[in-house]
């Protein structure tokens, strides 16, 4: 019977022991998870937070009185006035812009001026003088799609872009016949844009800038040779 008793007591000594066996690895796992889980947040707040920097809608330039600016859907244009107003108890500050091609006069707010760019750099005009020496592209599709295109390409605003619709467009010839209205239409106000920002960047009489545009298209060897 007394060793019954002591066979008893070692199985209970032994349950006892793997009782505090599982107890003690459980507690290691939870420090070790809360150890983890602090030392995840440490490096969490260590982190520096990365915010998105939204890109501004528009550039915020700076133009002064009588500089030349591009409105794409107008040409260019001289700055003739930095005015300010306040509407809805806001002051807002614009430009008023003298169009003088067409006789307009347009007010920009400064926070607005996605629609503006500086004038050409001299560079820029070398290169668009060296588009108009270029073959024209012919393209074979529909005539309203072309034209919508074109129409597209001048109101762009972009120079490179204006000077591929005159090239495109030249017929290096002044007979009405050999051109469509649409067409002539198309050819006279992209060459009328580009022009007027030659003149603005070059300094030169609208005679001159004219001769400088009609020899890179090979113009003025056909109209003499038509007179």
């Amino acid at each position: 019977m007394p060793k019954k008793k002591k066979v008893k007591k070692v199985k209970k000594i032994k349950k006892l022991k793997v009782v505090k066996k599982i107890k003690t690895q459980n507690k290691l796992k939870q420090s070790t998870k809360s150890s983890n889980g602090k030392n995840s947040i440490q490096g969490q707040e260590e982190k520096p937070e990365i915010k998105k920097i939204k890109k501004q809608a528009t550039e915020k330039r700076i133009y002064n009185l009588k500089d030349f600016v591009v409105y794409p859907k107008h040409g260019v244009g001289k700055v003739i006035a930095i005015e300010k107003a306040n509407i809805g108890e806001i002051d807002i500050q614009f430009y008023k812009i003298l169009v003088e091609k067409e006789k307009l006069t347009l007010t920009v707010p400064i926070n607005q001026q996605s629609k503006l760019r500086p004038i050409a750099s001299i560079n820029q005009i070398n290169k668009c003088v060296s588009i108009l020496k270029t073959k024209p592209k012919i393209k074979r599709t529909m005539w309203s799609r072309r034209a919508q295109e074109y129409d597209q390409k001048i109101n762009s605003g972009k120079i490179y872009e204006l000077a591929e619709v005159v090239k495109d467009l030249n017929k290096n010839t002044d007979i009405i016949a050999d051109q469509s209205y649409s067409e002539r239409q198309l050819f006279e106000k992209a060459y009328e844009r580009l022009k007027s920002e030659f003149e603005a960047v070059l300094n030169l009489t609208p005679e001159e800038v004219q001769k400088k545009m009609d020899k890179a298209l090979g113009r003025t060897a056909t109209l003499e040779t038509a007179q």
